[in-house]
């Protein structure tokens, strides 16, 4: 199949490409401003070329620039959007302004990025007849409430960033809706593994200032909690969803089902890190954040009963093996 894939030089993009260039059989269109994922991301995980479609889709093939073709683009960008869906499949739409301080600081910033980004590649995709529009959505437009979160929970988002997450599923029932397009949303836990060295989110961040012989620097009393789901799980789920049957215009939580609190993560990686010889990490507790829900996991069981997909991995695995990664001089 041909797969269009938005930020597909990030943290989840190039896991996803790596798994779909190991398999074969498919062509793979990255669009990607480089804004936080870089070139060198990419060819970490695959042969690619850089295109800049001037000349037509020209898919990429089995040459031996490889199976991936990168486009330097923004998403905002609507005749790029036109021309890069041309001839797929499928469509991963990653790219986003991601992360509730961001839009705290920035909220018209971060609607136009996820909301007239993901319009821009709903139009793109209904005029150029792809079949299967994966959105990556979150658990942030359900806001504040009494977990787990299920698919049926009415959305009362707390932050900007939730707000524009809503919308962007609000947009994707309708063109499935009114247009036919199988729209997928995908609302993805607290994702982290290897290759996450540019996140932000709070594995990748404790890791780093562990490192950096740093206090990790926890918002609050460590109590809120939060949904962590390893890579590979998340990876397996787009997948599925790309290729199961009747699920158009659904909305699924991906994530693991276990609720675990800040101080958990930092009391387990500061055991991991002390094996590795890094010892003596120091806490502190500062302001909570704006915006950031108090307590957050997923019922999965919808995903698992129409996608036939649950989370592998637990988290003790997943994060020795993250440990693993970053201090074996991967991370950046």
């Amino acid at each position: 199949m041909k797969w269009l894939i938005t930020g597909g030089c990030g943290f989840i993009g190039t896991n996803l490409i790596g798994y779909l260039a190991g398999g074969g059989g498919h062509s793979i269109r990255v669009v990607d401003n480089l804004s936080v994922g870089t070139r060198e991301d990419l060819r970490q995980v695959a042969l690619f070329e850089e295109k800049s479609l001037t000349d037509g889709p020209n898919w990429p093939g089995s040459s031996a620039a490889g199976p991936v073709q990168l486009v330097v683009g923004d998403i905002c960008d609507e005749a790029l959007a036109l021309k890069a869906a041309n001839g797929a499949d499928i469509i991963v739409h990653l790219a986003a302004k991601t992360g509730v301080p961001f839009s705290v600081e920035h909220p018209k910033i971060d609607c136009l990025n996820n909301v007239i980004g993901l319009v821009n590649y709903l139009e793109a995709a209904r005029h150029c007849s792809v079949r299967r529009f994966i959105f990556a959505s979150s658990g942030a437009p359900i806001g504040d409430c009494e977990p787990p979160i299920h698919e049926e929970l009415a959305c009362h988002p707390v932050s900007p960033y939730g707000a524009s997450k809503l919308a962007g599923e609000g947009y994707c029932s309708a063109y499935f809706r009114t247009f036919g397009l199988e729209t997928v949303a995908l609302r993805f836990g607290n994702v982290y593994g290897p290759g996450s060295g540019r996140k932000t989110s709070v594995v990748v961040k404790f890791v780093r200032r562990a490192m950096r012989r740093e206090p990790l620097e926890i918002y609050g009393d460590g109590n809120q909690t939060r949904d962590f789901i390893f890579i590979e799980d998340l990876t397996r789920a787009i997948v599925l969803a790309a290729r199961a049957e009747d699920v158009g215009g659904e909305v699924f939580q991906i994530a693991t089902s276990r609720e675990t609190t800040v101080s958990e993560i930092a009391g387990k990686l500061r055991e991991l890190l002390a094996e590795a010889g890094i010892e003596n990490v120091q806490l502190i507790h500062t302001e909570p954040r704006l915006g950031d829900v108090r307590r957050n996991f997923s019922d999965t069981s919808k995903a698992e009963r129409m996608l036939g997909w649950r989370a592998q991995v637990d988290l003790d695995s997943g994060l020795r093996l993250t440990v693993k990664w970053c201090l074996a001089g991967l991370f950046s």
